[in-house]
């Protein structure tokens, strides 16, 4: 096979992927591999669509004769001639790499892969003037508790949305988050304040198995909360841009503006890594405010 019919372009990700059978196989027995690993739903489904997307745009590819120049020339065109974002690209990486790891391909080794080096970018984050002008700006009691619970408890858009009734622990004072990322469980503080929220909330609301659920019933919706959010910001006069995941970044950073240890935040984020909580001691635009420069000793 030459070159350029091994690297000619497929079918747009918009339609079906047209997959030959033998690889379709592959994919399936890879599918059965994750779900008995117990990688969560949402892994599985974001790694073998990235993968149908791959063999989609090379047809004739069986698992066994790729070559690196496969993958490389199909992270090249996707991802950075693509202009898709970093986490995008490194999710490929690692389903490509698990992928051949576990069918045994003799022409690449997984971990001669390259993953793309990580900008280090501070995330953005809000005062907690600008999250109290958000959170009042919502229209009525479901939305004002779903912001602030997100924002209360440092949760993921998916954590929350997962959260069921029987999650809310007031007598503990805490809340349960089930099957996290890593499909790891985790228990964070519940503020007196969002508990009385949420009590309110519940009367007026009455959700039955959902904290929050749509309107026909069922976990409320990603696409919801998004709105909400961009709703509530608009009104408040926030001039920057702002994401669910802005809230529970700028939760960690008030929890280390007002002298939680970073052991703490790490276990109510649920990270891994310290690494990845170390970031928020960057952030903190408040304690760098409050550094003394030495300009200001000079009699000018």
């Amino acid at each position: 096979m030459n070159e350029q019919s091994r690297n000619q372009p497929g079918p747009s990700p918009v339609n079906k992927p047209v997959i030959p059978s033998n690889t379709m196989g592959d994919l399936r027995r890879f599918e059965q591999y994750l779900e008995q690993s117990r990688y969560s739903p949402s892994t599985i489904k974001s790694y073998l669509s990235v993968l149908k997307l791959f063999f989609s745009k090379h047809i004739h590819l069986s698992v066994h004769d790729m070559r690196m120049d496969d993958v490389l020339h199909f992270n090249y065109v996707q991802f950075i001639q693509g202009q898709q974002s970093h986490s995008a690209q490194n999710q490929f990486v690692s389903a490509m790499k698990l992928f051949l790891s576990f069918h045994h391909s003799s022409l690449i080794i997984p971990e001669d892969i390259p993953r793309p080096r990580r900008a280090r970018r501070l995330p953005d984050v809000l005062t907690k003037e600008e999250v109290a002008r958000i959170i009042a700006a919502t229209g009525n009691i479901k939305h004002r508790c779903l912001l602030s619970t997100i924002y209360g408890c440092g949760l993921r858009i998916g954590e929350m949305l997962r959260l069921r009734l029987v999650d809310v622990r007031s007598e503990e004072g805490l809340l349960y988050i089930k099957a996290a990322k890593g499909n790891k469980d985790r228990r964070v503080p519940l503020s007196p304040r969002l508990l009385n929220m949420l009590r309110e909330y519940y009367i007026a609301y009455r959700p039955k198995t959902y904290l929050f659920e749509g309107q026909k019933g069922g976990a409320y919706s990603s696409s919801s909360a998004r709105k909400v959010l961009k709703r509530a910001s608009k009104k408040a006069g926030i001039q920057v841009s702002v994401k669910l995941h802005t809230l529970r970044h700028s939760y960690a950073t008030h929890l280390l503006e007002s002298g939680v240890g970073l052991r703490y935040i790490q276990e109510i984020l649920g990270h891994n890594s310290p690494k990845t909580t170390m970031l928020y001691t960057h952030v903190s635009g408040k304690r760098l405010s409050e550094v003394r420069s030495p300009l200001d000793d000079l009699d000018i």
